[in-house]
């Protein structure tokens, strides 16, 4: 049983693949504190994502509409006796002194050292994810020369780490794993009538959108042609998901498969149709996924599925899938990648550069291996 005076509270982050990357780090903290209780205080919108997860003893979640003073009322009640803001944000930190919590740990950042009885440094190895500007893209086109690889050390997972190795747990990483049973797994594909799959014909996955921006797409209409060439060689079955706001992308996409490959029941659009443990438990029964850099990519990284991922504006030696070898990376080498930024300024060579030929060939690798 968990020991009542070891109350742990961790502020979670407040996107999807930041949550996941973050779970290393709360897998190390249940190692090193095996009785304590540990709660995570996450978005409403993230909470599906922790319910029923070993290395977590509670979840409570906030809504969009309550303000900090009501978030913070509610934790007092709970009388923690230590505490970790894992976003950097100001509010992560007030929350917590609000609260009252006796010690309460985040990474220093100005404007919220005050809250923060350890206001730790900025990690030794840690690299900025800096918006470049249009001059200095162009800059770097003229130049010609792309940039160096980041070191391993330098992904965000180790972030996370760094910030629970105050709480005692270890440093060294681990792939991040989110838990889904067979059981629940099997419960969530009745739900959505994928159960019946038949023999022979795999489920794929195809995640088109990204939350962040068009600068993380790789065009919709080559998505669609790989997802049509891999159904000619394998017979596989396509999910496509994505959230509220990729509706209109992930219909189309579904129109283009089912109209270049002739076959009405070779894909099933369940954009905007998931939570996220469905989204969970469908992702883990894909055979593979092709996707862009965002949540669902490391949401199925974390539950096994094997990728297939068109990097463009941002960075995989820092967001991307960690200690997963069968992902598999596609890129274009061009100077002003990574750059960061939603929207790009030029002609999108990072993305546009990658074709369909490229993606098929790595899922091939996947499915040999």
């Amino acid at each position: 049983m968990p020991n009542p005076t070891e109350k742990i509270l961790l502020r979670g982050l407040n996107w999807l693949g930041d949550a996941v990357m973050s779970t290393p780090a709360l897998l190390r903290l249940r190692q090193a504190r095996p009785s304590a209780h540990i709660t995570l205080l996450s978005p409403e919108k993230l909470a599906g994502l922790w319910r029923d997860q070993p290395f977590l003893d509670e979840v409570l979640a906030f809504s969009a509409p309550e303000n900090i003073w009501q978030v913070s009322r509610r934790l007092r009640r709970e009388n923690f006796s230590e505490s970790l803001a894992l976003p950097n944000s100001i509010r992560s930190a007030l929350e917590l002194w609000l609260a009252g919590i006796p010690r309460r740990v985040g990474l220093a950042r100005p404007g919220r050292g005050f809250f923060l009885t350890r206001a730790l440094p900025p990690r030794r190895d840690a690299a900025p994810m800096r918006r470049r500007s249009a001059r200095e893209i162009r800059r770097l086109i003229a130049r010609g020369a792309p940039a160096a690889a980041l070191p391993p050390a330098a992904h965000h997972i180790h972030d996370y780490l760094y910030l629970t190795a105050e709480l005692g747990a270890s440093p060294e990483p681990l792939p991040p794993r989110i838990f889904v049973s067979d059981e629940q797994a099997a419960q969530v594909c009745q739900q959505l009538r994928l159960e019946n799959a038949p023999a022979g014909r795999p489920w794929f996955g195809l995640s088109p959108g990204a939350e962040y921006g068009p600068a993380k797409r790789w065009p919709a209409r080559r998505f669609a042609a790989a997802a049509v060439l891999l159904q000619k060689l394998t017979r596989c079955r396509w999910l496509i998901f994505g959230g509220a706001a990729d509706l209109d992308l992930a219909e189309k996409v579904t129109t283009e498969i089912r109209y270049a490959g002739r076959e009405a029941d070779g894909v099933i659009n369940l954009a905007g149709k998931t939570s996220l443990r469905e989204l969970a438990a469908a992702l883990k029964l894909c055979r593979l996924l092709l996707t862009n850099d965002t949540g669902p990519m490391h949401l199925a990284a974390a539950v096994g599925t094997p990728l297939i991922v068109p990097f463009g504006s941002t960075c995989p030696e820092l967001t991307g899938p960690y200690c997963s070898p069968s992902a598999q990376i596609v890129r274009t080498p061009v100077p002003c990648a990574p750059c960061f930024r939603r929207e790009c300024p030029i002609d999108l060579r990072c993305l546009n550069g990658i074709q369909t030929a490229q993606v098929v060939e790595a899922a091939r690798r996947i499915l040999d291996a």
